[in-house]
């Protein structure tokens, strides 16, 4: 920690005037305008002026201090006190921007414009571009002291700042520091420093490269949710496993995800489960009214997996059950259409209950026997015992929970905690937010809120029995919600400080600090209070296998805004947590399209199949037979060309994003044309026209290989080799070739795999291993790279057929130490056939001799 007149803070003094510069109503940026018609009202005060101390590292707070003479401040003052504070931060026009809004109460996305007047509602971060000066600057709304503030659109070119407590209780006139300004040559320093920046000085929360992340990051999973939904039981999950088992696939990860808690309706028994639960819709008005596994599971009993006669499962039973909610769904929301026949819609409701209700009494695995209160015999920690004994690799089980216990919270009088229902009170900034049938029903039934002085408790209590249980971490949803419920609790910094902080330390004591994933949680309050510990977190939008408003193209075009979603959205949240872009289904229309994201997604790959419906020979392109994964060493980002573009629905650009292997890079170039969101219509549609082949181009040059320390030093070669991994094509390039040009159809991609050239040494031999051509990221199979006199060292883990350029042909290959039979072709193509050696974890050794 650095006191203000701490030599540390030697830098703090250099001036802000030779960069930016706020007089006569204008911000400028090294003497170029940035914003005109700046109100009176409205401050910019340097990072050195308000900057007191940090309990940063002392690395990173040197480098946030030897920069900050490049961020300030704005702040504002009003005559009148509100909780609710609205103020112009000036103008700007004809100026490229992109920016990330909310788009619901839980996601966020990209979205481009020119003017103030083109931002959307409840942004996030607006990036500038500012070409006068070859620089970058981002305009961040943070948190100071119990306000939290956006960015939104004001007339005439305004950019407005909205600062809210959540409470009417809670006001202030004015603020030093509401919003942090930063300004750079490259975008991505930019989001690097100016996010370091905001840390330092709120000392609030913690970015990634602070923290361990969990043990799943570069494993392969399996989640329950769109397999069963609520309808998710032991032995369909066993089923499920079982499944990938038999098919050579080790699954490393399980979460159990919603469906497995005690929850009960206002209305029903305190003591026991609402049954037969199926889709969101009413069942988000259920509440905990215990604290541990719901009775599908506490009646397991132990053992019942391993033996001969283990329950038959009928997956087809899951399929109807799962399309009588998506009908239920449907039918009820007709009931809201004040023109509708309500007798005849209730009659339809009331049978379709009915088709549910006879659909579970056929399903038998559903109930595991009678309950017995010997805990080592039944329940979830007999459950999760007989899982690892049955699959060995099965290292992680996961949980799902909402942040306040189910979506409707806590049942009152039900637990040992106080919780009382609070209603729910939308900020202003949703009212223009898409219409979400989750938020009408947390609305409609209010939240069951745990004090906030018994957080810890709660979740301490949660955990811990999960934790002797056998479950290693959970998936935290429904974030969001306590912004609804924040009036009484002095607002929604403080009631989230206290929630975040209890959650906090129940994940260290329970979960070895790391065991969460965080959803539904893409709003900068979040951000900026609850990632002090949390390390891993959700990046786009839910994978949704169709439309769920109905548009049958909607099975097509959702997949490519899921892509956008994720990448542009680890530009700020990747600062904080690892990205996670959640699961998809491998038999899916789209499946193809989304392996081809998630293999250079560097996170998690995890799969939400049906059981018994999988397509095994696309998994096994994604995923080792040990459940590991052929990952990227960083995560994707949008490349420069796309920034200020709209690669949904401009009818023009080639999505594409960039990400490193250990021995090169990868861009991968996805069509995303087809959807986006309707500024008119609030809500994220299909724009057919725009659905059709994009052409583009591909370059070396657009790798930023300065972003990552390890793979600096391979933007310093002359020539590299190209691997175009769908057309199974080479390309030479060197920085200075012309780029790669490419027509990509409707849902369907491109990985461009670039691997710098070596010259062998004692021979003038060019060589550049590409990897495994059977897996989508294929370098990302090198393991290990040496190169010695007259040859080169490759450890490559995986089996199939190996690939490298080779300019010439070798004259011995070496596969485990034994001679091994290659092909070489005129054009470089060095290829050899590996097999997976399952004791030594499928990694073979090659030394190629010239």
């Amino acid at each position: 920690m650095a006191p203000p007149n701490d030599p540390l803070n030697s830098n703090l003094e250099l001036s802000l005037q030779s960069i930016f510069d706020l007089s006569d109503g204008k911000l400028s940026v090294r003497g170029f305008p940035l914003l005109s018609e700046v109100p009176q009202n409205v401050s910019f005060t340097s990072f050195s002026s308000l900057f007191q101390s940090s309990d940063a590292p002392p690395s990173l707070l040197q480098r946030v201090l030897s920069l900050s003479h490049k961020g300030g401040f704005f702040g504002f003052s009003q005559e009148n006190p509100s909780d609710m504070l609205i103020n112009s931060l000036g103008r700007f026009t004809e100026r490229n921007f992109l920016s990330i809004f909310r788009f619901k109460t839980w996601w966020s996305t990209q979205w481009v414009g020119n003017s103030g007047s083109d931002l959307q509602v409840d942004t996030q971060w607006v990036l500038l571009d500012v070409p006068e000066i070859k620089s970058y600057v981002i305009i961040i709304p943070i948190i100071e002291g119990n306000f939290r503030s956006s960015l939104n659109p004001g007339s005439d070119g305004h950019v407005h700042i909205w600062a809210e407590s959540g409470s009417t209780q809670v006001k202030v006139s004015g603020f030093d520091s509401i919003a942090y300004v930063h300004v750079s040559e490259n975008p991505y320093d930019l989001m690097r420093e100016a996010y370091g920046a905001v840390r330092v000085y709120l000392n609030t929360f913690r970015l990634l490269e602070e923290k361990a992340v969990p043990n799943i990051i570069d494993k392969f999973g399996w989640c329950t949710w769109n397999a069963f939904y609520l309808t998710v039981n032991p032995i369909g999950v066993f089923h499920g496993l079982k499944d990938f088992d038999e098919a050579g696939l080790s699954t490393r990860f399980l979460i159990i995800d919603d469906g497995w808690q005690s929850i009960n309706l206002d209305g029903d028994d305190p003591n026991n489960d609402t049954k037969n639960f199926v889709l969101g819709g009413v069942h988000m008005n259920a509440r905990l009214h215990r604290l541990d596994e719901g009775d599908k599971f506490k009646k397991y009993k132990g053992g019942l997996i391993l033996g001969p006669n283990v329950p038959s499962f009928n997956p087809n039973i899951v399929k109807a059950l799962i399309d009588k909610g998506i009908e239920l769904e449907h039918v009820e929301i007709e009931l809201d259409n004040e023109n509708a026949n309500l007798a005849e819609i209730e009659s339809r409701v009331k049978k379709v209950k009915k088709d549910i209700e006879d659909l579970y009494g056929n399903d038998e695995s559903i109930e595991c026997g009678s309950f017995c209160c010997k805990e080592k015999e039944y329940g979830m920690k007999a459950y999760t015992r007989d899982l690892r004994t049955k699959f060995k690799g099965l290292d992680e089980i996961y949980v799902w929970h909402a942040l306040c216990g189910a979506w409707g919270g806590v049942r009152p009088g039900a637990t040992h905690l106080n919780a009382n229902i609070v209603p729910c009170i939308l900020s202003p900034t949703l009212n223009k937010t898409m219409h979400d049938l989750a938020v009408v029903k947390i609305v409609e039934g209010s939240i069951g809120l745990v004090q906030p002085d018994q957080a810890y408790d709660f979740y301490d209590s949660m955990h811990s029995h999960l934790a002797k249980s056998g479950i290693t971490g959970v998936k935290v949803d429904v974030i969001h919600t306590l912004e609804y419920v924040c009036e009484g609790y002095g607002g929604r910094v403080q009631l989230a400080k206290a929630y975040y902080d209890g959650l906090s330390k129940s994940i260290i004591k329970n979960f070895n600090g790391t065991g969460i994933i965080s959803s539904m949680q893409q709003c900068n309050d979040f951000f900026f209070l609850g990632t002090k510990q949390i390390s891993l977190g959700r990046v786009g939008d839910d994978f949704w296998f169709q439309d769920p408003n109905g548009d049958p193209m909607g099975i097509f075009w959702l997949q490519g805004v899921h892509m956008i979603h994720c990448s542009y959205n680890s530009l700020w949240m990747g600062q904080m947590i690892q990205p996670d872009w959640d699961m998809f289904q491998s038999d899916h229309v789209c499946a193809k399209y989304h392996a081809g994201s998630r293999a250079i997604c560097g996170g998690p790959i995890y799969l939400s199949d049906h059981v018994g419906s999988h397509d095994f020979d696309l998994i096994k392109q994604l995923v080792f037979p040990d459940g590991t994964l052929p990952s990227c060493i960083s995560f994707p980002l949008p490349t420069r060309d796309c920034l200020f573009k709209n690669p949904l629905f401009d009818q023009k650009t080639v999505f594409k994003m960039w990400n490193f292997n250990k021995f090169g890079a990868v861009i991968g170039a996805f069509n995303c044309q087809g959807a986006g969101w309707d500024p008119k219509l609030q809500v994220i549609r299909g724009f057919s026209e725009c659905y059709k082949p994009i052409s583009g181009s591909v370059h070396v040059t657009e790798v930023e290989w300065d972003q990552k320390k390890e793979a600096s030093y391979m933007g310093k070669f002359e020539e590299y080799i190209v691997y175009l991994n769908q057309a199974e094509e080479l390309v030479l390039m060197t920085n200075k070739s012309e780029p790669i040009q490419f027509t990509i159809q409707p849902s369907t991609f491109e990985l461009y795999s670039f691997v710098p050239i070596t010259k062998v040494s004692g021979v003038s031999i060019k060589f550049a291993p590409i990897g495994l051509t059977n897996m989508f990221n294929s370098v990302g199979t090198i393991q290990e790279l040496e190169y010695v006199e007259g040859g080169a060292m490759v450890k490559v883990k995986g089996g199939g057929n190996f690939l490298a350029y080779s300019s010439e042909c070798p004259k011995k290959v070496l596969l485990n130490g034994f001679e091994g039979y290659f092909e070489w072709v005129v054009d470089g193509k060095l290829n050899l056939n590996i097999p997976w050696i399952e004791e030594a974890c499928g990694v073979s050794d090659l030394a190629i001799f010239f």
